[in-house]
């Protein structure tokens, strides 16, 4: 029998096109192990060299979409950007809530009271940051401990504009509720609108037809990451391809299709 990944599904969402949802499970991987806010903080996302002109000039207080900078008006100078700020063609906009910071000779970046984070790939349009409180039970003394390239199934709790996303591996009531590290398996991307008719009620007619003789556990993400586990590696393989090569057809002839590979097993 196959086992799914319990998978809630509030509204609002941040997908059909897009890859991350508000309340929405994702398959991610994590892109930085640990990311502070203090001497950390150039690791907090690639330096981007951009034409600018004379320093920036600090404030004492920036939020999400203030715009620091407008490279129209400015006369040639090459500065680093690092965390908390992004270039949008002309524009120079902030990411996150914090202060603006300068170190010679020409690196800026956003200061914010986010204390440890980890960076994660949710396939979107910037990273996500997962806190690292934002596990059951989790306190600075209990911090999980993930290298990069860790897979895991996250909830998106907050997909604003200009910000990057903020993940959870916990329920609404702050359950673990099977969310985090997903440990071995394999892992393939697929669209979203695959990704939604797995998820979606009833069954659909391959993931009911393969679990009727396999045995078999799955994590969708509607970023269209697909995580599969078995005990056998031929069982991963046969389900991942099964469902990559079903996506086109119709419910009746999944079943169908998914009925004659599993007699050729036998």
């Amino acid at each position: 029998m196959w086992a799914e990944r319990p998978l809630p599904l509030p509204t609002r969402g941040r997908l059909v096109s897009r890859p991350a949802e508000r309340g929405r499970p994702c398959v991610a991987p994590v892109s930085s192990p640990l990311l502070e806010g203090g001497g950390s903080r150039y690791q907090a996302s690639p330096w981007i060299r951009v034409t600018l002109p004379s320093p920036l000039p600090t404030r004492e207080r920036l939020f999400p979409g203030d715009v620091v900078l407008d490279l129209s008006k400015m006369t040639n100078q090459t500065i680093k950007l690092g965390g908390g700020l992004r270039q949008d063609g002309d524009a120079i906009s902030v990411m996150k809530a914090g202060k603006l910071r300068f170190s010679k000779p020409n690196k800026y970046w956003v200061e914010s009271s986010h204390k440890r984070n980890f960076l994660v790939d949710i396939k979107g349009p910037m990273l996500a940051f997962l806190p690292v409180l934002a596990f059951e039970g989790g306190t600075r003394r209990n911090i999980p401990k993930f290298e990069m390239g860790t897979l895991l199934y996250v909830r998106v709790v907050k997909a604003n504009t200009g910000m990057n996303p903020e993940l959870s591996c916990t329920d609404a009531s702050g359950k673990a509720a099977e969310y985090g590290p997903l440990k071995d398996g394999f892992m393939f991307e697929s669209s979203t609108g695959l990704s939604r008719t797995l998820l979606s009620t009833p069954t659909c007619p391959v993931l009911e037809t393969l679990g009727k003789k396999l045995a078999f556990e799955i994590a969708v993400g509607l970023n269209g990451r697909v995580w599969v586990n078995a005990t056998s590696p031929s069982i991963i393989v046969l389900v991942a391809n099964t469902i990559m090569q079903t996506e086109s057809l119709s419910p009746a002839q999944q079943k169908i299709k998914v009925e004659n590979l599993l007699r050729r097993l036998q």
